[in-house]
């Protein structure tokens, strides 16, 4: 209906705000640790993205568990109110510790908000368009990642890493609540309606049946499990490695955000398409394919030293993102009943986005041991392994499609 489309009109553009709040950070963070904290350490300079994976996760866990207890609405709100303080806290940071702490309100805010822009587009769109909806969402909320790195990386260019590039994100933050608050309706009344013509539920509810079905239970479930897990292992890398990576090889902050934006702008704009054509040729062969492409394109930029290369190697690992990002999330729509599917969602995603805290944490370890080549030749070995984990464990799940006439 017209009423659905606005509202999801308004979801998207929420969404935006989200992904702004988080893309501020991709290209800017890791400079700032070395920069102005003086952190040499790998490890420790990408620990922000451990702390923020860490409270994504659990916030992921517990946002759908709420929304069914609440509404989503509630939940999406109080998102906002985690990711406000996030801008200031960096802005003044006196120590990196401050800055760990404000990734960790990032993460929550991330957890609770994007979950709920998820939740709320798979209720308002039904089941044989899911892989388009969440592909409009997923979209909407990695090409602001993608705009808001290159902005961030551009003014902290020209006028340094604080305070100018953290204003973004006050203003992100008070748009996204403002909307949330003001204009955003709750998507209470289509869980029922949906409810009501789905088979009745013959699984328990509760958070730990969810995370046991969603963990081991599920073969479906399971795969993508420890696909999205590393899916987001491999981009805890591209956050927090490669912008020192491509530093540490001469490039310039702002041709480092040039780079840094490429892989969520691409990430962001094919998941368009990917997410529909996932509704029209099945969800395994996206996953597969796209884990492969990931694994041999992070591969390539440990191989190449030139800018033009490393350039390609990040479209091509944008294209293998976003025909795995949205796909996994539309499996969870497939397999869940809509009594518990905020629930699967939410421990699916605890799942990809603990993978934000190990990638970081692996990949700055075996950076500080054995170099930042080392660290991501690694982490694209495991990437093409989940690919061929998903092959075994996984079967198609797309919903078969109404017949016409």
């Amino acid at each position: 209906s017209r009423l659905n489309w606005q509202q999801f009109s308004l979801l998207v553009a929420t969404n935006a705000f989200v992904g702004g709040m988080v893309g501020l950070e991709r290209s800017i963070l890791p400079a700032l640790a070395e920069d102005e904290f003086g952190i040499a350490s790998r490890t420790v300079a990408v620990s922000f993205i451990a702390g923020f994976g860490l409270t994504k996760a659990l916030a992921n866990l517990f946002a759908g568990r709420l929304s069914e207890r609440f509404s989503r609405r509630t939940v999406l709100i109080a998102g906002w109110l985690f990711g406000v303080p996030v801008p200031f806290l960096i802005l003044i940071a006196p120590s990196w510790g401050w800055v760990i702490a404000a990734n960790a309100l990032l993460g929550v805010n991330q957890g609770l908000a994007w979950s709920m822009t998820v939740n709320m587009k798979i209720d308002l769109v039904g089941p044989h368009r899911r892989g388009l909806a969440l592909g409009i969402n997923e979209a909407a909320g990695y090409l602001a990642v993608a705009a808001a790195a290159f902005l961030a990386g551009v003014i902290a260019n020209a006028s340094g890493l604080r305070p100018e590039p953290w204003y973004l994100g006050i203003g992100f933050a008070a748009a996204g609540l403002a909307l949330s608050v003001l204009v955003v309706r709750d998507t209470a009344p289509f869980v029922r309606i949906e409810s009501a013509s789905a088979p009745p539920v013959t699984q328990p509810a509760s958070l730990g049946a969810s995370f046991a079905r969603g963990t081991w239970q599920n073969v479906h479930l399971a795969g993508i499990a420890q696909a999205g897990f590393v899916n987001n292992l491999n981009d805890g890398l591209a956050w927090g490695i490669l912008p020192l990576f491509f530093a540490s090889r001469g490039l310039s902050l702002d041709r480092v955000a040039i780079l840094a934006a490429m892989y969520p702008l691409m990430w962001g704009a094919l998941q368009l398409a990917t997410g529909w054509f996932s509704d029209v040729a099945g969800r395994k062969p996206l996953i597969v394919c796209g884990m492969l492409l990931q694994a041999a394109a992070i591969a390539a930029i440990a191989a190449a030293g030139d800018f033009a290369v490393w350039l390609v190697a990040l479209a091509l690992l944008g294209l293998g993102t976003a025909m795995v990002y949205p796909t996994l999330l539309a499996v969870v729509g497939d397999v869940a009943h809509p009594a518990w599917r905020a629930s699967t969602v939410g421990v699916y995603r605890l799942w990809r986005d603990s993978g934000f805290a190990v990638g970081a944490i692996l990949a700055g370890v075996v950076a500080d041991r054995l170099g930042m080549p080392a660290a991501i030749l690694s982490v694209a070995g495991l990437t093409a392994v989940s690919g061929l984990v998903v092959i075994i464990r996984m079967y198609e799940t797309r919903p078969a499609r109404p017949a016409s006439g």
